[in-house]
């Protein structure tokens, strides 16, 4: 599918959603970098490739939707258990408090570059609180598109996570990931 302007549907149908943690510490040897998916998010993108200005995007996540993917490195292979234990963990209070606060939203403010290499200035909301962020991508010119943000936890309040008395702890930097396979016009068939 070419990219042509329009406006499009964007979900778990079209792509991914990934963040990847990373590990510090004095005992990170212990721990896993993970990779965990979104598999609840719906989004909708208008694109003006002649006129970037004319282009934005909006996301909105379900916060308890995120599913370990996967687990590298640390002293033992991550468990069906310690997966389960990571998702309760994500939900509670100090992280992202999925019961006060059901959805995660992005709502770009502006946009530049090609459809090939491009810049979303957005805002970020996670916890009743609003911060910017970047976001940079790229294109094939055919529907697919892949891009990433670094996001620091604490900004919206999240602690990251610590174990064995502060060891052991997530790095407050994270990787948000996005790969759309293809755009759905939100005109078109399904929608």
């Amino acid at each position: 599918m070419t990219l042509t302007d329009g406006t499009y549907w964007l979900g778990p149908s079209t792509g991914r959603l990934l963040i990847k943690t990373g590990r510090a510490g004095l005992g990170r040897k212990a721990g896993h970098d993970l990779t965990i998916e979104v598999t609840r998010w719906s989004g909708e993108a208008v694109i003006a490739a002649g006129d970037p200005d004319r282009s934005w995007v909006n996301v909105t996540v379900e916060t308890d939707s995120l599913e370990v993917r996967e687990g590298t490195g640390g002293l033992k292979p991550l468990t069906d258990t310690d997966r389960a234990e990571i998702k309760r963990t994500l939900g509670d209070k100090a992280l992202l408090h999925a019961a006060q606060h059901p959805t995660i939203t992005f709502r770009s403010t502006g946009i530049t570059g090609t459809p090939q290499s491009f810049e979303v200035y957005g805002e970020l909301t996670i916890k009743g609180r609003t911060h910017p962020v970047t976001v940079h991508g790229k294109g094939n010119g055919d529907g697919l598109v892949r891009g990433w943000a670094t996001l620091t936890q604490s900004t919206w309040g999240i602690k990251p996570y610590t174990a064995f008395l502060g060891a052991l702890r997530l790095a407050d930097d994270v990787r948000m990931e996005f790969d759309v396979a293809r755009l759905k016009p939100a005109n078109g068939p399904g929608c």
